[in-house]
């Protein structure tokens, strides 16, 4: 392995806390006996540009500093090669560094994690969702909380969290259930009405609410959770749970395991670890294995 890494950085993660948290983990690779390399893009394509042209220079390691956003990028780099990915993870979510175990907003912790790993070789392979050519690591969201995103991402004020919590009071007052089709790997088709639908690599998304709580990264499957047509005082009363992921028993909720997912709905956008997808109808298809990973 090269002693090169690259350190992958979005500036404005967390609030500014991706530029403070590149320094200390980059102390903590550097007294391991690593040169350090920044990419800092000045957008999404140009930054995942100069992070492919990284990885394909034979660099030791991709190293995200930010949050979900910017993990979901780097993997665009990363995903089908042995390149391993290292997440400093100081965004907003950073849902992809949980289901993973690894600190959060703690760079210098995460600096010396991935530091460690790199030194005494500690990596695992993760399966991730892939959307035709596109990566995901997390969840794949489609319906209320798609919307919820959708609105959230209109609003310019108030700043950070607080803007999605009353993105989510406007949706409950407008939102009625949507009529989806889902197809699963076995062929077999399901109509439902559904609140939402989430199509699970991760356990969680949005800070940690544990929507798809039983996902596990290593089986080859994804986990979908279906939300059926809840009321809007049953969804209140259930949305609560999604942080224990008991919502699961809910008898309003049912979950399946499949490999490929087809999913079909009109007017609703898809998010895969809160990044725009675009349009439904789209395929999911859960990939073994797909990226190598810095871990304890």
């Amino acid at each position: 392995m090269t002693s090169e890494i690259t350190l992958f950085v979005n500036p404005t993660a967390g609030r500014g806390r991706g530029a403070h948290a590149a320094q200390p983990a980059a102390s903590a690779l550097r007294a391991a006996g690593f040169s350090v390399r920044t990419v800092v893009g000045e957008d999404a394509d140009d930054a995942l540009t100069r992070a492919r042209a990284a990885v394909d220079g034979g660099t030791g390691a991709l190293v995200a500093v930010g949050g979900d956003g910017l993990v979901n990028l780097a993997l665009q780099a990363v995903a089908g090669t042995r390149t391993p990915l290292g997440v400093i993870a100081v965004g907003t979510g950073n849902d992809f560094a949980r289901a993973l175990g690894l600190p959060v907003r703690d760079p210098a912790a995460a600096g010396a994690l991935a530091a460690g790993a790199l030194k005494g070789s500690v990596t695992r392979d993760i399966d991730l969702g892939r959307i035709g050519d596109r990566w995901f690591g997390t969840v794949l969201a489609s319906g209320f909380d798609s919307r919820v995103n959708d609105r959230g991402n209109r609003m310019r004020l108030p700043l950070g969290r607080f803007k999605y919590d009353l993105a989510i009071v406007a949706e409950l007052a407008a939102f009625k259930p949507v009529p989806f089709r889902l197809t699963l790997d076995d062929g077999s088709v399901r109509e439902v009405d559904a609140t939402l639908v989430a199509v699970g690599n991760g356990p969680s998304y949005g800070g940690g609410m544990r929507i798809c709580a039983g996902a596990d990264m290593s089986d080859g499957l994804f986990d979908v959770t279906v939300v059926g047509d809840c009321s809007r005082a049953t969804l209140l009363r259930v949305f609560p749970r999604v942080y224990k992921g008991t919502h699961l028993t809910h008898p309003k909720v049912t979950v399946y395991r499949a490999a490929r997912v087809e999913l079909a709905a009109e007017a609703v956008t898809a998010y895969a670890d809160g990044e725009p997808v675009g349009p439904l109808p789209l395929v999911a298809e859960c990939v073994p294995g797909a990226v190598r990973v810095l871990t304890r």
